[in-house]
């Protein structure tokens, strides 16, 4: 099978222009996290064809793929990823505003999205002004904040499914949760999405975008590497109250450390490996649970060999 994989970097190749395509690519520069070993390859398609002649080509050769946006809920392990990174992001990022709908690929980042639906005078996503994340990884993780949620605006999600075919779902049918989708629970690939909104003025969302920001930047350490929120909400409780009153504020592993700005982000002080924030994070969970008996769950997902 190694020499069928090695026939891949051939493919790859041939297939795509130098510029799309990386070998042995630095997962660090691909994570908000800013650590993680390097992907053995990484294409940035251009259109859904791409994508799925690529895993349709990384099945034929048994090669491992993971499709990433921004990488801003994500931890790459040190060793890296043996496999091929799908990367959307600047090349699948087009969209168009119709009326009261914006039509958008799932590599827009939620920030561009946000202002562009305000320069269009519409209402409904200021909240998502400053979550550092992309259309497609916000649709599988149903991304929110500030009260709002994708799954408000979501008219319909065009979707490569895991039998390689494209389908249309509508919002029901994304079985929308807390930071979940049907996305998630079916391997799904968000391709783009049609977002329903309502009519707005642009300098009151541009405000409204800014005010939000600010309360961000006042209770946030955007100043650190991070990839957000570390842990999921548990029922009934705030995960980052539970980590300060365990009295784990400002709990380090090497240069990985609670925020003792917010204490439900894990940051990166500089030169943390994944290793040490994986460390850190599992010391959190055990600590937690010892002192509270609620388990907490990562929200960031893991890619490698932890």
């Amino acid at each position: 099978m190694e020499s069928s994989r090695t026939g891949f970097d051939e493919w790859l190749k041939a297939r795509f222009p130098s510029e799309r395509i990386r070998f042995q690519e630095p997962m660090s520069l691909h994570t908000t996290f800013r650590v993680g070993g390097p992907a053995r390859y990484m294409a940035m398609p251009a259109d859904e064809e791409e994508i799925r002649l690529l895993i349709r080509q990384c099945r034929r050769v048994d090669l491992p793929w993971f499709v990433v946006g921004n990488g801003s809920n994500l931890l790459v392990s040190d060793q890296g990823y043996d496999g091929l990174i799908i990367k959307l992001g600047r090349q699948y990022s087009r969209l168009f505003a119709d009326g009261l709908e914006i039509r958008a690929q799932a590599g827009v980042m939620l920030s561009r999205l946000a202002r562009q639906a305000a320069f269009h005078n519409l209402a409904g996503l200021a909240f998502a002004a400053g979550i550092p994340g992309t259309l497609g990884g916000g649709l599988m993780m149903n991304a929110g904040a500030y009260g709002g949620e994708l799954s408000q605006v979501v008219k319909a999600v065009r979707v490569l499914d895991g039998d390689g075919q494209f389908r249309v779902l509508t919002a029901e049918q994304m079985k929308f949760g807390y930071r979940t989708s049907v996305l998630k629970e079916k391997g799904m690939i968000a391709l783009e999405a049609v977002l329903s909104l309502g009519p707005g003025d642009q300098e009151e969302q541009l405000q409204e975008m800014e005010e939000l920001n600010r309360k961000r930047r006042e209770k946030q350490p955007l100043e650190y590497a991070s990839a957000g929120s570390t842990f999921k909400r548990p029922e009934g409780h705030f995960a980052g109250q539970l980590i300060e009153q365990a009295g784990l504020k400002g709990l380090s592993v090497g240069d990985a450390q609670v925020s003792e700005k917010h204490c439900g982000f894990v940051i990166n002080r500089g030169n943390a490996t994944a290793a040490e924030i994986y460390t850190l994070c599992r010391r959190v969970q055990e600590r937690v649970y010892e002192q509270f008996q609620v388990e907490l769950t990562m929200e960031v997902r893991l890619l490698g060999e932890f």
